[in-house]
């Protein structure tokens, strides 16, 4: 076992937690992810109302009595979202711990603040960290430039944002971007994190409710399998590299290019057929460069045990004898 104050201060066993993930964090995953001892987000916008979001955390309740908690990424979208109703639908579920992203999550800490919710914020530069931290977060999670969905635009890898944020925060540090085994994690931890964010990984794992086709094709992938979109119209975002991909980038290389002339290929519908049919040239759908590391699918459980189980042993053997005099 591996303590730190990130498990100590939000109560988990191990120090890893897989993030809000955009129609892949539902219960069956969350609460095996909770179960495993390590903590598990349900994504709030991948249920279709406030409503939808309470009854996704019920029935995660039916499968777990360790802590989990909710996503709530604020991005701006092509159709409004009624961001205050899934924060309060939050509140009134009694979640006690929220992951936010995106824009600044200021607006709801007092009510996630007044409930007893301790906030973790997703950030992917040292500037948003301070701030994270000055207006009352409670953890950071910070994004380096290899993770998948939106590392932000400073390009900054994690082997230099991790240390950069650590030497400026006094919040538990949790690192994001990359991570997929014990290797990461030993890493992480050296770097000064208090714990690791698994995304890409946990959805090659059998409790992920995507298409087999999907983790297949991640055990098959390397590192050079992802591309990004979205870069022109500062919205970076790394995604699996397939066809629609492609196509996405061909457009934005074009000088007079619009946002709306991607939009047909980037809809979210045509991202929910590659996980649900398991069609895998329907749409865009996120990955990290992760993807170099994932070489089976195995449970949650087999998935945490493993990468905390080997953690400790590398420390035990191979970085403890180095250390001298």
């Amino acid at each position: 076992m591996i303590k730190t104050r990130f498990t100590e201060q939000f109560g988990i066993k191990h120090p890893v937690v897989m993030g809000g993930m955009m129609g892949v964090g539902r219960a069956g995953l969350v609460a095996a992810v909770a179960n495993a001892g390590a903590l598990g987000f349900l994504t709030a916008l991948t249920q279709p109302t406030p409503e939808a979001l309470a009854g996704e955390v019920h029935r995660t309740r039916e499968l777990t009595d360790k802590p989990f908690g909710v996503n709530l990424t604020i991005l701006p979208t092509l159709h409004p979202v009624p961001y205050e109703e899934y924060a309060q639908a939050i509140v009134e579920s009694g979640v006690k711990v929220v992951e936010t992203a995106g824009r600044n999550p200021e607006p709801y800490l007092p009510a996630f603040k007044q409930a007893g919710i301790k906030v973790i914020h997703k950030c992917t530069s040292v500037r948003h960290s301070v701030k994270a931290e000055k207006i009352g977060c409670d953890a950071i999670s910070v994004d380096g430039f290899e993770c998948a969905g939106h590392p932000g635009e400073d390009d900054i890898p994690g082997l230099v944002l991790i240390p950069c944020t650590a030497d400026q925060v006094r919040l538990p540090l949790i690192a994001s971007g990359g991570f997929g085994d014990a290797r990461g994690l030993v890493a992480a931890l050296s770097l000064g994190a208090d714990a690791i964010n698994m995304g890409t990984r946990f959805l090659a794992t059998r409790e992920a409710g995507v298409h087999e086709n999907v983790k297949r094709k991640l055990v098959e992938a390397t590192e050079r399998d992802t591309v990004l979109i979205f870069r022109k119209f500062r919205n970076t975002a790394r995604i699996f590299k397939n066809s629609v991909a492609e196509q996405v980038v061909q457009i934005e290389s074009k000088p007079d290019s619009k946002f709306e002339d991607i939009i047909p290929l980037v809809a979210g519908d045509r991202g929910r057929t590659v996980f649900e049919e398991g069609d895998l040239e329907a749409g865009i759908w996120s990955a990290g460069m992760v993807t170099g590391l994932i070489h089976d699918i195995p449970s949650c459980d087999e998935l945490v045990r493993r990468v905390v189980s080997e953690a400790a042993e590398i420390i035990r053997k191979r970085l403890d004898p180095m250390a001298v005099g």
